[in-house]
């Protein structure tokens, strides 16, 4: 059963990738990267979202989906796309993909997406076994047991999430869980 008091992370985080996509926008015409300024508004688990000073390449991993096919990330160009790197065996993890399932169903869509990437070993059926058990509805279900991808990111601990922006460019990333996510508001600072 879902708990509703997770609510909070899904309107802060939403109010936060909003933000970030109109700051990558605004950083794009006016050619320098400004999405550092998006730090002093974000506090807890936000906060661990470490803006770059300038967008970085991202490398064309590769992941595998519920039917088994190989995707990559060059699918998704032109969406903001939060890649999350997590496991079910993960307690962390295990927390935050109701949020990140409720984030793809308040966000998701044409310009923006959530891939969260598992790295089991024990292959997708532990991971379809999770989304019953937790009622993840609104989330694909993408694999990689050789952890290559995740690799490719530099994140060695789980979660790991790395936000991209519409030309698959890396703009911010966060690693391990942290205290309630939450903005701050001008008058806090």
């Amino acid at each position: 059963m879902r708990n509703i008091t997770r609510f909070p992370f899904v309107a802060t985080m939403s109010i936060f990738l909003l933000l970030s996509m109109a700051q990558f926008a605004l950083a794009d015409r006016l050619a320098e990267n400004n999405a550092a300024n998006l730090s002093k508004w974000a506090v807890g688990a936000l906060a661990n979202f470490n803006p770059t000073a300038k967008p970085l390449p991202t490398k064309n991993i590769t992941f595998r989906d519920i039917d088994g096919k190989k995707r990559s990330l060059a699918e998704f160009r032109g969406q903001v796309v939060l890649v999350n790197f997590w496991a079910t065996w993960c307690g962390p993890c295990r927390r935050e993909m109701p949020d990140l399932d409720q984030l793809q169903a308040t966000l998701g869509g044409a310009d923006f997406t959530v891939v969260a990437i598992s790295s089991d070993r024990k292959g997708m059926a532990v991971v379809q076994a999770f989304y019953e058990e937790n009622e993840i509805k609104h989330l694909d279900a993408f694999i990689d047991e050789t952890t290559k991808a995740q690799r490719a990111f530099g994140a060695y601990g789980l979660p790991t999430s790395v936000l991209l922006d519409a030309k698959g460019k890396v703009r911010s990333k966060a690693g391990l869980a942290q205290p309630p996510a939450r903005l701050t508001t001008s008058t806090q600072i």
